[in-house]
């Protein structure tokens, strides 16, 4: 029986992919321990410290299908660890090449290991999530870089933006995380094996131990540590605080398009489904799910980074407890993402944009979100400060008598002798005081591959 929402039968999905489950599921990591038991082996012959025929047939017999899982359920929770079952099924599948199974290595050697080949993939998994949320944008920024929509600072219209730019923005975070993926996986995709204290004496004096490691990081294709990291974790930790940094970006996006789909804005829609965001009481009901979702996975994943914070801190060369926070922050993560991913896709992909509703909402203050773009006009004729009195008190009258700032400013005699009232109506239309909006928009659209 199902008792979190990363397994449970009703919940998993929005908390989680079946992809990416199948990369942390028990027999994925169980047969991730056997892969690198198996690598291990062969780079030890590669290095001459095991015979080749042994690594061949270790590589050939052992594996997950041979196992009894059940046993190593039992033994596991009488260990600690699963390493100790699993070398010990291995030794047994293998024969007489058993007695090589784990030469020379140590239980975080290999569980480290396991989670590296996982992550490893469980990255290439985000990656292609990711590019494809940056590309459902970048469709979107650059058919509405023109589609003129109210800036909002402190939830007030602040200037006239495009919808176009606001995605752009979006997008422009989602790029940089996709840079920061690339760049983590040299640095923090590492193999383990240092044996009990990370010294690798097991394997004599000398650099024979580095010369197995360096093997051992090829056959996985893993980076080789200078050193080893049984209690340097900030490999694993950079990974998960880049995700919560991902799911951190999802959520802005996720909080933006909510309060968009709020009934008071009207501007955007999530992509109709039947049934998807109803009520059971109230018919009229489209609830934001996906965006929902988005934000509820940012706030949990950044518990997960901070318990990985914790975990950084680890006594001497081998931890006492801090390393077993990460068995359960580092797959939640990557489930969260993977979700958060998925519904970002899912919503952007099909997002109903009402762009008529955006430009009535932006006339709903009558011009004053142009205010400053009449105040600049005038500057050249009566100076900033001025310019700024004078347009502040129109707003004033504005807003008092409930009238356009155009109108308002129309009886200024003063103020239509020097700008005219054919330039007065251009400085008080939204759409003529975008700056460099849509030109932004473009460029990072333009510059996103997909």
């Amino acid at each position: 029986m199902a008792t979190t929402v990363f397994d449970s039968a009703l919940f998993r999905d929005m908390f989680g992919t079946e992809a990416m489950r199948t990369i942390f599921d028990d027999r994925a990591y169980i047969t991730a321990c056997i892969d690198a038991e198996t690598a291990l082996a062969r780079a030890q012959a590669r290095t001459g410290v095991i015979p080749a025929e042994a690594a061949a047939q270790i590589t050939e017999l052992s594996a997950y299908d041979k196992l009894d899982v059940e046993q190593l359920r039992k033994e596991t929770e009488i260990v600690g660890y699963p390493i100790l079952p699993i070398v010990k099924q291995l030794s047994e599948q293998c024969g007489e090449a058993g007695r090589y199974v784990h030469w020379g290595a140590t239980t975080q050697d290999i569980m480290d290991t396991a989670t590296m080949i996982q992550c490893k993939r469980a990255i290439a998994l985000i990656e292609q999530q990711l590019d494809a949320t940056r590309s459902a944008l970048k469709k979107l920024a650059l058919e509405h870089a023109d589609t003129v929509t109210a800036g909002r600072t402190h939830l007030q219209h602040a200037l006239p933006v495009t919808f176009g730019f606001r995605c752009a923005v979006w997008l422009s975070a989602l790029n940089r995380h996709a840079e920061r993926l690339q760049q983590l996986k040299p640095r923090a995709l590492m193999v383990e094996f240092g044996g009990a204290a990370g010294t690798l004496a097991s394997l004599g004096d000398g650099d024979q131990g580095l010369k197995v490691r360096a093997a051992f990081a090829a056959e996985l294709g893993l980076s080789n540590p200078a050193i080893t990291w049984h209690v340097a974790r900030d490999g694993l930790a950079e990974i998960v605080t880049t995700l919560a940094a991902i799911g951190g970006s999802l959520g802005k996006i996720a909080m933006d398009v909510m309060m968009m789909c709020a009934s008071e804005f009207g501007e955007l829609a999530e992509p109709f489904v039947p049934g998807r965001g109803a009520s059971s009481t109230m018919p009229q009901k489209r609830n934001p799910i996906s965006s929902e979702l988005m934000f509820a996975a940012a706030k949990l994943l950044r518990e997960r980074a901070g318990l990985m914070l914790d975990a950084l801190m680890q006594d001497f060369e081998r931890a006492t407890g801090p390393w077993h926070l990460e068995w359960s922050a580092l797959p939640e993560s990557f489930l969260l993402a993977s979700s958060s991913l998925f519904q970002a896709h899912f919503m952007l992909s099909g997002l109903s944009v009402d762009a008529p509703r955006m430009r009535r909402n932006l006339d709903l203050t009558g011009g004053l979100i142009v205010a400053e773009a009449v105040m600049m006009g005038l500057a050249p004729a009566i100076g900033r400060q001025h310019a700024h009195d004078v347009v502040y008190e129109a707003c004033k009258e504005a807003i008092e008598n409930s009238e356009t700032l155009l109108a308002v400013l129309s009886r200024n005699a003063d103020i239509v002798a020097k700008l005219g009232l054919e330039k007065l109506a251009r400085l008080t239309d939204p759409a003529n005081y975008l700056g460099a909006a849509a030109a932004m928009a473009r460029q990072v659209a333009e510059a996103t591959p997909g």
